[in-house]
C-alpha cells in the first residue's frame, strides 16, 4: 500500500514503524544517549525511537527539540525516518542540520498515518517536496 505524501526533508529509509498515539517533544521527551522516550506523561514512555521509522500525529513543544533530534541522529540513537500526519518545522530543521553537519539523512514525510501499526515495515521515499510512504507486506 502506497500513500502519497509531501517531503520536508529528503532521503530514503526503510524499517519497522514505531507509532506514537500522541505528539512528542524531543526536548525533555527523549534520552538522546539511548533514543528512549522518557516523557512520563507520554503513552509510549520507555519505547525507543532508535533505528525505527517514527510515525506520529505531529510534534509538540520547544524549539530545542531540533537540537535533541539532531544529537540523536549524530549518536545513532535517532529514528531512520519520520512520518507525520501534519508538518513540523522544528523536526524538519533538525533533519536538515543533521544532513548538513553530519551527512546523516533522516527523511521527513507528511502523509496519512491512519492504519499503520507499530511493527509494520515501512519504506519512506522523500525527494524535493514529493514522496510516498509504502507499507510493505509482512514476511
Amino acid at each position: 500500500m502506497i500513500r502519497p505524501g509531501r517531503a520536508y526533508a529528503d532521503g530514503q529509509a526503510e524499517g519497522a514503524a514505531l507509532v506514537l498515539t500522541e505528539a512528542l517533544s524531543f526536548w525533555g521527551g527523549i534520552d538522546s544517549a539511548t533514543g528512549t522516550i522518557i516523557d512520563r506523561s507520554h503513552p509510549q514512555v520507555g519505547e525507543s525511537v532508535a533505528g525505527k521509522i517514527l510515525v506520529m500525529p505531529g510534534a509538540r513543544g520547544s524549539s530545542s527539540s531540533s537540537s535533541v533530534l539532531a544529537e540523536c541522529l549524530r549518536l545513532g540513537t535517532g529514528p531512520l525516518g519520520i512520518l507525520l500526519a501534519r508538518p513540523d518545522p522544528i523536526l524538519t530543521v533538525a533533519a536538515l542540520v543533521a544532513r548538513s553537519l553530519y551527512g546523516i539523512a533522516c527523511p521527513i514525510l507528511v502523509a496519512e498515518i491512519a492504519g499503520i501499526a507499530t511493527g509494520d515495515r515501512l519504506r519512506l521515499q522523500a525527494n524535493q517536496g514529493g514522496g510516498h510512504a509504502e507499507i510493505l507486506p509482512a514476511h
